[in-house]
């Protein structure tokens, strides 16, 4: 806590404390002419001089308030909406020497809560920054737990730092597309607060088509007799011998994958959130959340996540940031190992794996060089480092976010008992060593230097700082929300939360000197515009979970989750940054965005109908959009052109023209889709 506590001292008003009660230095005087109150002299106060036989001398007035039974309450009026601080002059001798007792205040009708640590003697502590409304605000402190000593309270105006987190990453031998994503997110950071989706994985949001695979002509054609073309060089084969295709696509390019039970074609709609976002909004959120849980020793299969980065990066100029829920053996008699290490017997049924705490899977074992959990470990890691590898030769920097919401519920819990994630069951210190080994394994081991680490804790309790890496192995901090169901701040008991948690940001800030962004990578309802700019609660960005499958919360879509109007606003506002405001040069300079995006030649457009284009040096056949490769997006693109939804430049309708005849047709795009399965080459002159 030293670090906190410096920072405390070296701010006027001590304004970051967020969920604990921090210690300072010297009085605290009132600002503003808001004023210092005797506690005892307060509605529901009584005056006391001693705790029993317990003697606190050196009280100011005429004794102090001692919170046993009854609360004790005040008004006061401020000219102006804002963040107030509040701090008193308190001693709490009930819990021991190195213990604390629990102390609520009310602000307004809303309770928090915090840790007030023993002190036998008169101290000045700070309860932190609170959100008060022009005109009389109601200050309660309850005895839900109380016993806590206070001889004066003051209310004064907060004063905040400037949030300036750092450009500089953990690793030094960052690629310059890393270096170039971290120098932009610096920039606004602060300013501004980049919008976010996280999009489902696995096998999530399926839909079943009517397409079926007809042997006798080679053919995969729907109910209505349409054709689609068959992924040459795919072919899979049933219990009875019966080959078929397990793709084929449309002239849109949407890959239909076979069902083997079903013996039909579907696909995953993952971009279900990101097309509601733009057809709710008309606006797709500048950051893409994506998950690497399916690939994993025993059941590894392949989504197709990678891919969808590596598009959403080059072909969307958009940001992406990765989770990973790395599953584990349910029983470790499960998966075996021989002498060598080598893996003997693994279940590829994903049911046997898990994430959460109910395992015997040893977690300080992973740093333990030949136990089955080493291997099994490395065996997953290298696993992904494959995929993170493909980003990075793409160009591709990726916000990584492993081992996230590290100890779980609030409490005394560096000991693991508040976690339900496996890799923080064992407590902060293997939690720790852990994340250092993830650290080295890919950055020394396999090279990889396209990741911006941040570290996701989840209750910022008292205890949050014995679960922070450091410094060297962390380049961003971030606040998991999920509060719309229960311990609400906002005076309401239903609808959408729209809190924007500025007690646990200012908190956050504290924990890491202000030397690090901090970011909301996970959340139910999204912060209000309004609630963020009032408490100045700037989050680096916000990432909201994806809608659920079978009655699971609808975390965008829902209207227990978000309000559509708060939606758009959030979305159309200057304070929040969309895909179509992100500069152009993204991954070149790092340049900040400028507020007024459509003003600057500087930022990309992107919409429904049109991606971001890059125009290459040399025409390319098939390259519709004109950004240097051929591929699915160009069908796509020419298609829409052919359908009057969207115009090409001159080059591309060049480049469309791939039979050569100067018009441009259905024809060219059925070529053009051809050439993707390797049916044929570009240009086609017969």
């Amino acid at each position: 806590m030293k670090n906190f506590k410096r920072l405390l001292s070296a701010v006027s008003a001590a304004a970051l404390c967020g969920s604990l009660i921090g210690m300072m230095p010297g009085t605290v005087t009132a600002a503003g002419g808001l004023g210092t109150y005797e506690v005892e002299t307060l509605e529901g106060a009584d005056v006391w001089t001693s705790i029993y036989e317990n003697q606190l001398p050196g009280y100011s007035g005429e004794g102090f308030a001692y919170l046993t039974a009854s609360p004790i309450s005040f008004e006061i009026e401020v000219e102006e909406e804002g963040m107030y601080q509040i701090d008193v002059r308190a001693a709490q001798i009930l819990s021991g020497e190195g213990g604390s007792r629990m102390q609520t205040i009310s602000v307004n009708g809303i309770d928090y809560t915090f840790n007030m640590p023993y002190t036998p003697e008169w101290t000045d502590m700070t309860f932190g920054v609170f959100r008060m409304k022009a005109g009389v605000n109601e200050i309660v402190l309850k005895p839900q737990y109380g016993y806590g000593a206070y001889d004066t309270i003051t209310v004064s105006k907060a004063v905040l730092p400037e949030l300036k987190g750092t450009a500089t990453l953990s690793d030094p031998k960052a690629t310059p597309e890393t270096q170039a994503l971290m120098k932009y997110l610096n920039s606004v950071y602060g300013k501004h607060v980049l919008t976010g989706q996280q999009e489902i994985y696995g096998g999530g949001h399926g839909v079943q088509t009517s397409i079926r695979y007809d042997a006798s002509q080679d053919k995969c054609i729907d109910e209505n007799g349409k054709e689609y073309t068959i992924v040459e060089g795919d072919y899979g084969e049933d219990e009875q011998g019966n080959k078929f295709p397990w793709h084929c696509v449309d002239e849109k390019g949407q890959d239909y994958v076979y069902n083997t039970q079903n013996r039909c074609y579907g696909y995953n709609n993952y971009n279900q959130e990101c097309d509601y976002l733009y057809e709710t909004t008309g606006h797709y959120p500048a950051i893409r959340g994506f998950d690497m849980n399916t690939h994993n020793p025993g059941f590894c299969w392949d989504d197709g996540v990678t891919d969808r980065m590596i598009k959403w990066a080059t072909e969307q100029n958009g940001i992406c940031t990765l989770s990973w829920h790395c599953t584990v053996p349910r029983q470790m008699a499960d998966f075996e190992i021989d002498d060598e290490g080598n893996i003997t017997k693994i279940s590829d049924d994903w049911q046997q794996f898990t994430y959460d705490t109910q395992t015997d899977w040893v977690t300080a074992n992973v740093m333990i060089e030949g136990t089955k959990e080493n291997v099994f470990y490395n065996e997953a890691i290298r696993l992904v480092a494959a995929e993170l590898k493909r980003c990075q030769d793409a160009g591709v920097p990726i916000i990584f976010r492993p081992l996230h919401e590290a100890e779980g519920n609030p409490g005394n819990n560096a000991d693991g008992s508040g976690a339900w994630f496996w890799w923080s069951k064992e407590g902060a210190k293997v939690y720790n060593e852990l994340w250092k080994y993830l650290y080295d394994k890919l950055t020394n081991e396999y090279g990889l230097h396209n990741l911006i680490w941040e570290q996701n804790l989840y209750a910022w309790s008292d205890e949050s700082a014995l679960w922070y890496t450091g410094d060297d192995y962390v380049d961003i901090v971030g606040f998991d929300k999920y509060n719309t169901q229960y311990n609400r701040h906002d005076g309401k008991t239903s609808g959408p939360n729209e809190d924007a948690e500025s007690k646990v940001f200012w908190s956050q800030v504290g924990y890491v000197d202000n030397k690090k962004m901090v970011s909301m990578p996970e959340n139910d309802s999204i912060p209000s515009v309004e609630n963020m700019e009032v408490e100045q609660a700037y989050w680096l960005y916000f990432c909201t979970w994806y809608d659920g499958e079978s009655g699971a919360p609808q975390f965008i879509s829902g209207e227990n989750y978000q309000n559509v109007d708060t939606l758009i606003n959030t979305y159309q506002s200057e304070l929040c940054i969309t895909l179509d405001e992100l500069p152009k040069d993204l991954y070149g300079s790092g340049a900040t965005v400028p507020t007024e995006a459509t003003d600057s030649t500087e930022t990309t457009e992107t919409t429904a109908e049109t991606l971001d284009t890059y125009a290459p040096e040399v025409a390319v056949y098939g390259d519709v959009d004109e950004n240097g490769k051929v591929e699915l997006l160009d069908v796509i693109q020419l298609n829409k052109n052919l359908l009057g939804m969207v115009e090409l430049t001159d080059n591309g309708r060049t480049n469309a023209d791939v039979n050569i005849d100067t018009k441009v047709t259905g024809d060219d795009s059925l070529l053009i889709l051809k050439s993707l399965v390797s049916l044929v080459t570009l240009p086609v002159t017969e």
